[in-house]
């Protein structure tokens, strides 16, 4: 935080704006005291929304974030969903720009095959609820005795050490590869069908639009702004927050209906063509040109 609040002192003066990617735990707090700086130095800044939580920082500390996006030149949003949320708190200086990929880094290839080979990418943390994985996996293992389940990513709060007692306590076939670079983990996931989405709060998760950009059949909880990246039973399953039952029941679906699964698979595909960085770039540029 140190080197963040330093470095921002010291080039602030000398940019024509600062970009402040801003999250909903501590790391709202870094931008509040980023953006704060940059006041002081009369730079303009612009945080970019990320956080699935932001609208609960907006609730619980309107006066920190009056002042930090209250201030701001603008307020860019990945999403309809955090656009909507500050919108309705009041704030008129939020412009939507979608989270982008190079869609030419992932190759689709729908499944010629629907199996139960669950993939998971995110960090162990517990807003991302990676445990109900593990409890997904263990119940559809009573009617498809050969799935398995891969986990990619890194420790935040102690949440890999517990689902990897859980996993080993219940001696469930889990993969857990730890942090992986984008290229490993995507070489990875060509062994998989089913990408899991399993967090409490979310934005527009990139690692699902990576998951739909590569062919993979995404079910997901229904939080956030998972219902405005993917409609469910067009481009995806969502499922209610923590029901372990709903989301093996959506995968049994994408296992036993494959016309269906493929067609999701294709049109999620077309979705995902709009969050290409060939098509975001332009939106961005017009913005920093201004």
């Amino acid at each position: 935080m140190l080197d963040m609040l330093w470095s921002t002192w010291r080039f602030a003066s000398k940019g024509k704006l600062v970009l402040i990617d801003t999250y909903s735990t501590t790391n709202f707090w870094y931008a509040v005291w980023v953006a704060r700086i940059c006041r002081w130095r009369s730079c303009d800044y612009i945080p970019y929304l990320h956080g699935g939580r932001l609208p609960d920082r907006l609730r619980s500390n309107p006066k920190a974030a009056q002042r930090l996006f209250g201030k701001a030149m603008v307020n860019i949003s990945p999403s309809a969903y955090l656009l909507q949320q500050f919108k309705e708190a009041g704030y008129q200086n939020v412009d939507l720009i979608p989270n982008y990929i190079d869609l030419q880094d992932y190759n689709f290839r729908p499944p010629t095959s629907i199996n139960p080979r669950l993939f998971w990418v995110r960090s162990f943390a517990e807003i991302y609820n990676p445990l109900l994985g593990l409890m997904v996996l263990e119940a559809l293992l009573k009617q498809y005795p050969e799935a398995e389940l891969c986990m990619v990513g890194p420790d935040k709060d102690g949440s890999l050490a517990r689902c990897k007692d859980y996993a080993r306590e219940r001696q469930l076939p889990v993969r857990f590869t730890g942090k992986l670079e984008k290229t490993q983990w995507v070489e990875l996931s060509r062994g998989y069908d089913v990408f899991i989405n399993t967090t409490h709060f979310d934005n527009t998760p990139v690692s699902v639009i990576e998951a739909m950009a590569l062919g993979m059949a995404v079910v997901s909880t229904d939080v956030g702004g998972m219902p405005y990246l993917l409609e469910s039973g067009k481009e995806g399953l969502l499922v209610p927050d923590g029901d372990v039952e709903a989301m093996c029941s959506a995968i049994v679906e994408i296992l036993e209906v494959p016309e269906k699964t493929l067609n999701m698979v294709h049109s999620a595909r077309k979705r995902v063509e709009a969050y290409d960085w060939k098509v975001v770039k332009g939106q961005w540029s017009s913005l920093l040109l201004e």
